[in-house]
């Protein structure tokens, strides 16, 4: 992707269901866990470099031992500074103890080394980066079962009636993010259940000291994860560990956001994407299963696990962005669904330069787009296409210039070009996994191919017209950043309906949302009657300097093929604008109203 678009997170939880010795025995090392634990973290720093936090459980320690460990870090190499801290606090305890690695007394007491694990990575979005922002979060209690640490992969477009909720069971909620205000929720729930559990013992005359394992055997975390998510409207994964050493992980009911799990008799291991899990445990893609949408993987202290319903599943909208961008593209279904987007371009690229391939240079941009561009390049083979490495990015180069005009001059060099192999006769195709703002395209990307002079540029999309925010997780919630939504609003100029149509679609909105009822996302009002190739048509007058004799296409992915290529995944309301929850509707239709007042403020 050629503009800078930020995920929010991913998460890694690691539960040993082996005595910890028995790890050391087998592997060679009191740090399996934690190894693990940090290739986990490391193969998923994709989903987030910003930010990154470990959260380790020690089991059936008795009181005034410390059974929990946290570390967070938003340096620049988070994960490596999160585990460069756990590594020192170690090494330190062991110079100072001297405790054989197979003794009770090593596991008990070494900071860190634990049977339960939970990890998180994480971007900034719109300007949150510090250390209060970086999960795991916790909320601690003197009863060990009270405890909660969380951390999640999740947006919640519905944060201030979840706060008001929260409100009204009289809290007094510390803030307003949705990471609290989900933590207390479940946490309120906690309490309840193991009060309400307490009580049950006492009356049944159990004594005090037998009382915490025998709650801890009946804790009910189905019950408490449905009564807490009753009024959730997102898109989440929720991963959270009680202090006795239950943990569980969450997924919405439309499946918007993924999670992956795999068990065998020694670990249960879950994480945001499959291929982190195959290459940390050396296991095959059919070992590794996803948590249904609205169920929660529940894993108990002694190490079992059950699929439990918390929602009922809603229709599977599972997010395609995941699987045309933020994914690692190793997955063996996404690198498939990558190279069939790249294929299901050539149709329009041979309209575009008549199919003369004798005169075209092919190429891509950026890297992520490689696999896009091969299942191009085979469909195309026949007719031995001219294949060349156009643009490469200068790693060493950082746009660290805050003021405007240095900034753009700096973004206009974070690409070197190879000259000398486009001929000023020729057409040169080059495919880009998405387009979503154009910044970089413009400042950057055409400035450096307009040096080369080729005759025409086709600039080529494997993912769809980005043309409304997101609301679940992606970093894109201002509707008037994008590129085709521009384009719209500068055809209704050319054609006089601007007037018109951005005052019967701002009354429309504001209705909306003064009712509380998000039925209908009336944005979709701006594109109708506007063919894909017409925005496309005036995106290209947007991008090309005045001054110019080089010929601009843009191509973006069709929705239908995006279907066919991501057949399992119809999250596509990026594109489409339907919108697997009401909260989507509201946040759309927000962000119009933010767009015609002037406003910069998020929609959500």
């Amino acid at each position: 992707m050629s503009d800078q678009l930020k995920h929010e997170c991913g998460i890694a939880l690691v539960h040993l269901k082996k005595p910890l010795q028995f790890y050391n025995q087998k592997y060679g090392s009191h740090m399996y866990g934690i190894d693990k634990m940090f290739l986990m973290m490391e193969k998923q720093k994709n989903r987030g470099q910003d930010g990154a936090g470990f959260a380790s459980l020690k089991l059936d320690l008795k009181p005034g031992d410390k059974y929990f460990h946290r570390v967070r870090s938003f340096d620049q190499q988070a994960i490596h500074s999160v585990f460069k801290k756990i590594n020192k606090k170690i090494n330190q305890f062991n110079k100072s103890e001297k405790l054989d690695f197979n003794s009770d007394s090593f596991y008990r007491k070494t900071p860190f080394i634990g049977q339960v694990m939970l990890g998180h990575v994480r971007y900034g979005t719109y300007g949150k980066n510090s250390i209060e922002n970086v999960q795991p979060v916790m909320r601690q209690n003197n009863w060990m079962n009270r405890n909660l640490i969380l951390a999640g992969n999740f947006n919640m477009t519905n944060n201030d009636e979840l706060f008001e909720s929260l409100v009204q069971l009289g809290q007094h909620p510390r803030e307003q993010s949705d990471t609290i205000t989900i933590m207390e929720k479940i946490g309120h729930f906690l309490d309840s259940e193991v009060i309400s559990n307490y009580k049950k013992l006492k009356r049944k005359g159990v004594l005090k000291i037998d009382m915490p394992p025998m709650i801890e055997k009946n804790l009910d975390i189905q019950k408490i994860l449905k009564k807490s998510s009753k009024k959730w409207d997102g898109g989440y994964v929720i991963a959270g560990m009680l202090g006795h050493g239950d943990s569980f992980v969450m997924r919405d009911p439309n499946g918007i956001r993924p999670a992956y799990f795999y068990e065998d008799d020694e670990v249960v291991v879950v994480a945001s994407e499959r291929p982190a899990i195959q290459t940390v445990f050396d296991v095959s893609y059919s070992d590794i299963n996803e948590v249904p949408r609205g169920n929660a993987l529940i894993i108990k202290k002694n190490g079992s696990t059950s699929i439990k319903e918390i929602l009922k599943p809603k229709i599977n909208k599972s997010c395609s962005f995941e699987r045309i961008y933020f994914s690692r593209g190793s997955d063996a279904d996404i690198y498939k669904e990558r190279k069939m987007l790249g294929s299901l371009l050539i149709p329009q690229i041979e309209k575009s330069i008549k199919k003369d391939y004798g005169k075209t240079v092919f190429s891509f941009i950026p890297n992520t787009a490689e696999t896009s561009f091969y299942g191009l390049i085979e469909k195309a083979k026949k007719h031995n296409p001219r294949i060349e490495k156009i643009a490469i990015k200068d790693a060493k180069l950082r746009t660290f210039i805050s003021e405007d005009k240095g900034r753009e001059d700096l973004v206009a060099h974070v690409y070197d070009i190879t000259y000398g192999v486009v001929k000023n006769s020729d057409n040169l195709v080059i495919i880009d996994d998405s387009i979503v703002r154009g910044t970089t395209l413009r400042e950057s990307i055409l400035k450096m191919l307009f040096r080369l002079n080729p005759k025409k540029i086709v600039v080529v999309s494997s993912a769809p017209q980005i043309r409304y925010p997101d609301c679940y997780g992606i970093d894109m919630a201002r509707i008037g950043d994008f590129i085709a939504f521009r384009a719209a609003i500068e055809i209704h100029k050319d054609q006089g309906t601007y007037d018109y149509i951005i005052e019967k679609t701002y009354q429309k909105c504001k209705t909306t949302i003064e009712s509380g009822v998000y039925k209908v996302n009336h944005v979709k009002d701006i594109y109708k009657g506007f063919s894909p190739e017409l925005i496309s048509s005036k995106m290209s007058e947007m991008l090309v300097d005045d001054d110019s004799n080089v010929e601009l296409d843009i191509i973006f992915q069709k929705v239908e093929n995006l279907h066919k290529a991501c057949k399992n995944h119809k999250g596509d309301w990026y594109f489409t604008g339907n919108y697997p929850t009401p909260g989507g509707n509201k946040v759309v239709n927000q962000a119009f109203v933010n767009f015609v007042e002037g406003t910069s403020d998020r929609a959500y």
